[in-house]
């Protein structure tokens, strides 16, 4: 085949590639369009022939547009070698984004003078999914122990976990109240995964992280010169919740004026991205936390209690730790178990006297503190158990919140308290034989232990013959 059969069949090798091929001209104009260009983007080739390409409003095209009097596109700054290759959004002829991978590269003549630029774009949403799938079951792998990554056994969190299974079958608002470092964004997700919208997106806003106006954009969008540095139309995070679940973190850090615009998306599912008249409908499940009394901000005026009633139509109230103080033994080995996978030190167990140091601690920061705790004792340890002089000092201060320990009151608590310890001196401390003795298993032991509040080493050097 000659030369001139190779370009009278040059279009037709170009309609059968399966990436789009976009030809533009060094002024920015679409010159040609394949096949595969068509099918993706719902543009023929003639309607965009003579376009500009910004038609597409790519964001990665807004970076490298530049004013200053020396060329329109910074691709065209670049050495002739040069193949721009990055990820990108694109708006297709439907107004619907589209995640790509795009090549480009400058053409040049004999001479060595710029023709033009030729992209190539891959529609990499199927990836993209993918990709969050994969992310999904690495966190569920990472999260062998507990439910859904959330660690707990106590009556407290099986009542928790109940509730997440209701809410997760119903399509009703969940709102998570708890304090900071118990595990909301754990259960937001988990209602998700385990719920009827799971095929869908989920999205997460932390609510406190922005202002009022970056807030109202990065929920429901904006158009082009809507603001200072609206360099094009962007859709907000309930357009890409659609048809999935968007968590409203911080619920009670919201403005006021975007509590009004919120109330109206969860009435009528309508809203309007900034700037912009046109109403735009949306199927979205909204799940909000807060660490806030929402209560007392409605009698201050700093929330709405229309809005209030909307959000909380499912409560899960989360406990914190110094409350479900037996869990702290799982999270601890939990916790461990991660560190020493992560880091590789030959890390074997916890000693008592640090364990009891845990467990008496009342771990303002929950759960959160707690991993951090156990991070810093890893950082100072090298092997073997971690003792006490592994823990961050600050769980040692004189003003350090500890929980205190319950003391028995009925009779049967009294003799349950006192044949513990007459078992546990009978046999210098050791808990195995002391469960044998009471005719109970080891862990029973240890959690009587915890809750009469019982320092081995201090009982059995007070009163190694009798009972205490």
């Amino acid at each position: 085949m000659n030369d001139i059969e190779i370009n009278r069949y040059w279009g037709r090798v170009i309609d059968t590639l399966n990436d789009a091929l976009l030809i533009i001209s060094k002024e920015g104009r679409i010159l040609a369009a394949n096949r595969s260009f068509e099918e993706m983007t719902g543009y023929t080739a003639r309607e965009i022939t003579g376009q500009s390409c910004r038609l597409l409003r790519c964001d990665a095209c807004e970076k490298a547009i530049k004013d200053d009097g020396r060329g329109w596109c910074t691709l065209f700054d670049q050495p002739r070698a040069d193949i721009r290759k990055c990820r990108c959004e694109i708006v297709k002829k439907d107004g619907t984004a589209m995640l790509a991978l795009k090549n480009a590269s400058v053409l040049y003549d004999e001479d060595g003078s710029i023709l033009g630029a030729v992209e190539t774009l891959t529609d990499i949403s199927e990836l993209d999914r993918l990709d969050k799938r994969v992310a999904f079951l690495t966190r569920q792998l990472d999260e062998t122990d507990g439910y859904c990554g959330i660690i707990g056994r106590s009556p407290q969190m099986q009542k928790v976990f109940g509730i997440i299974e209701k809410a997760a079958h119903s399509d009703a608002p969940v709102i998570i109240l708890g304090e900071s470092g118990t595990g909301k964004e754990l259960v937001a997700r988990a209602i998700h995964d385990r719920g009827l919208r799971s095929t869908g997106p989920y999205v997460q806003v932390n609510c406190a992280a922005l202002n009022a106006a970056l807030l109202e954009s990065e929920l429901f969008g904006h158009v082009k010169g809507s603001f200072t540095g609206a360099f094009r139309d962007r859709k907000g995070r309930f357009e890409s919740a659609d048809g999935g679940e968007l968590f409203l973190d911080e619920i009670g850090d919201i403005p006021l004026p975007i509590q009004i615009k919120l109330l109206r998306v969860l009435e009528t599912h309508q809203f309007e991205r900034v700037g912009d008249d046109q109403p735009r409908t949306v199927d979205v499940r909204i799940i909000t936390a807060t660490n806030k009394e929402l209560p007392s901000l409605i009698a201050q005026g700093g929330f709405r209690q229309d809005l209030y009633f909307r959000i909380n139509v499912i409560p899960i109230h989360l406990p914190p730790l110094r409350e479900r103080r037996e869990d702290i033994p799982l999270l601890v080995e939990t916790f461990m178990q991660r560190l020493k996978s992560k880091t590789g030190k030959p890390i074997s167990g916890i000693h008592k006297e640090a364990m009891d140091s845990l467990m008496r601690y009342a771990f303002p920061g929950n759960v959160r503190e707690l991993k951090s705790v156990l991070q810093y004792a890893f950082t100072l340890a090298e092997k073997g158990p971690l003792d006490i002089s592994h823990l961050p000092p600050q769980m040692f201060a004189a003003d350090a919140p500890c929980v205190s320990a319950p003391v028995p009151g009925s009779h049967r608590e009294l003799r349950e308290r006192q044949e513990l310890i007459d078992a546990l001196q009978a046999t210098g401390g050791n808990q195995t034989r002391a469960a044998q003795i009471l005719g109970i298993n080891r862990v029973t032991v240890w959690n009587r232990m915890r809750k009469y509040g019982l320092d081995l080493k201090r009982e059995l050097t007070a009163n190694p013959a009798g009972p205490a």
